[in-house]
């Protein structure tokens, strides 16, 4: 019988990362969507060596110097943004996942396709790592890797699911989670719209700040960035999002290939 492979998930640490360390998030990552998105779209290492991959700058600053806009200009940002996902029932967009790792200064891309449904559902299909996937029917999250032939499966209530992307499945507020200041877009590569730099209210070891990248004309978020403890940075392009559109409901169930080994964290 093939032996099971680990599961991945980060552990606390500093410095480098440890041998079962890949990405940027911790413990949280079985309970929700960022557990997927570490496990099929970041880089593994083993033990202190690093893959070999093409050297990238480290990110700028946040905000690159440029003072923070005013909270009342921030306030009403936060609120359009909540407005235009407040009346939206579903999303799809193709995304690009850049992960940067500060100890090694390497980079990791990968792309595919995302659905969002309310409440609670979602797909998010790989093309590079090729057939990855997470699927999540609303009380059921699987996080299904092909090159393994493995997939790890958990109930996972509503709740559960990180902040960070939460408001496009429609569960909660984003003041509820966290505390705002607002960039201009220009400041931080984002010409045409603003930055919306979150800092959790409640501290938690998955992140440290949340960045969302919000188009000015439509309030639109079209990118989030994810930092955590370590410096590590997770960061999602939503190239061309729609909502509302139709979205079958086969999307969010998903059958293994026979041979898969099935996980329960």
């Amino acid at each position: 019988m093939r032996p099971l492979r680990r599961p991945s998930w980060p552990r606390e640490s500093q410095g480098r990362p440890s041998r079962w360390s890949v990405a940027p998030t911790s413990a949280a990552l079985v309970l929700g969507l960022a557990a997927g998105l570490a496990v099929l779209g970041a880089p593994r290492y083993a033990d202190a060596d690093p893959p070999a991959a093409t050297p990238a700058a480290a990110p700028a600053p946040i905000g690159n110097g440029a003072a923070p806009a005013p909270q009342s200009q921030t306030d009403v940002l936060v609120g359009k943004v909540q407005g235009f996902y407040d009346k939206s029932t579903s999303f799809q967009s193709p995304f690009n996942q850049e992960f940067w790792v500060k100890a090694y200064n390497q980079k990791k891309t990968s792309r595919g396709t995302v659905v969002f449904q309310k409440p609670g559902k979602m797909q998010w299909v790989y093309d590079d790592p090729k057939d990855n996937r997470i699927v999540s029917d609303g009380s059921t999250l699987r996080v299904y890797e092909a090159a393994n032939k493995q997939m790890y499966e958990q109930q996972v209530d509503k709740s559960q699911y990180p902040a960070a992307l939460s408001f496009l499945t429609g569960q909660g507020k984003l003041t509820d989670h966290f505390d705002f200041q607002m960039f201009p877009g220009e400041s931080m590569n984002f010409p045409g719209g603003s930055v919306l730099v979150g800092n959790p209210k409640t501290p938690t070891a998955a992140y440290q700040k949340v960045l969302f990248y919000v188009d000015n004309a439509t309030s639109q978020v079209r990118r989030v960035m994810i930092l955590d403890g370590q410096g590590n940075r997770n960061r999602f392009d939503f190239l061309d999002p729609k909502v509302n559109q139709p979205v079958k409901p086969e999307q969010f169930r998903f059958d293994p290939p026979p041979g898969t080994a099935i996980i329960h964290p």
